[in-house]
């Protein structure tokens, strides 16, 4: 029976613990965005820099399958296709990094990640007038192979992708399924290298993974309940703060 409902082995309190980042990313792709950021240091702690990847990505998967669920007519694939090559770059240069790096190395490169997604963060918020970025090929080739590097590195890229696709000023639905179209996408691309690259998705993982459903769906229902009453400033505030901070402690861990 362990083994079905525990195939990692892992203590109550890291199980407890992933199911709450299955949690918090079901929450995430539910429309608190952002709150998703917090699951990978979380999960660095957990597991370690690299297999922490690897365990997380298909939990990822399974919450952009809710998003599309309810916004799989609204994507853009236009846009999508514009962007993908570049990304493919950039998780292509991300495993050959990793690779070459020991785990130690695999954290801080997360971490600074981290730090940099929060700058884009911020500096998204506090930017006047919006621009598209996808208009532009040197922003497009840029936003593309730095998010592809960052999504296959950390599973850290909705920063650097939310920020490219906001900048199209889609209405909020296009934005949503154009988003959860391309997350899909690219996660399903990453899924080979993880598998035969890294190896840091095996059946044991995969399998702690499913058992990580129900905290998906829980936290997506959670979501979008939670969404309407939490104010908008003191939401992003929050969330920046977490970021900064989990990512501080990633260097020092």
């Amino acid at each position: 029976m362990n083994e079905i409902l525990n195939p990692l082995n892992v203590s109550p309190s890291i199980w407890l613990l992933t199911l709450f980042s299955a949690f918090l990313v079901g929450m995430s792709k539910s429309g608190l965005k952002g709150i998703g950021m917090v699951t990978i240091p979380l999960m660095v702690y957990l597991y370690g820099a690299r297999p922490s990847v690897g365990i997380l990505l298909p939990i990822l998967i399974f919450g952009d399958i809710m998003a599309l669920i309810y916004y799989h007519k609204s994507g853009r694939f236009k846009e999508i296709l514009r962007l993908f090559p570049f990304a493919a770059l950039g998780i292509i240069a991300a495993v050959i990094t990793g690779n070459h790096i020991n785990d130690e190395q695999f954290r801080d490169t997360i971490a600074a990640i981290l730090l940099i997604s929060l700058v884009v963060m911020l500096w998204n918020e506090l930017r006047g007038k919006r621009k598209s970025l996808s208009d532009n090929p040197l922003f497009r080739g840029f936003f593309g192979i730095a998010g592809g590097f960052a999504t296959m590195i950390g599973n850290s890229a909705g920063p650097i992708f939310n920020l490219y696709i906001l900048s199209m000023r889609l209405p909020k639905n296009s934005f949503i399924g154009t988003g959860a179209w391309f997350f899909l996408t690219l996660n399903l691309f990453k899924v080979p290298f993880h598998v035969f690259s890294w190896h840091t998705i095996t059946a044991h993982t995969f399998h702690m993974d499913l058992l990580m459903i129900p905290g998906i769906v829980a936290g997506a229902s959670a979501g979008r309940f939670v969404v309407k009453l939490i104010p908008e400033k003191a939401y992003r505030l929050f969330i920046y703060t977490i970021i900064f901070l989990s990512s501080i402690m990633l260097f020092f861990k």
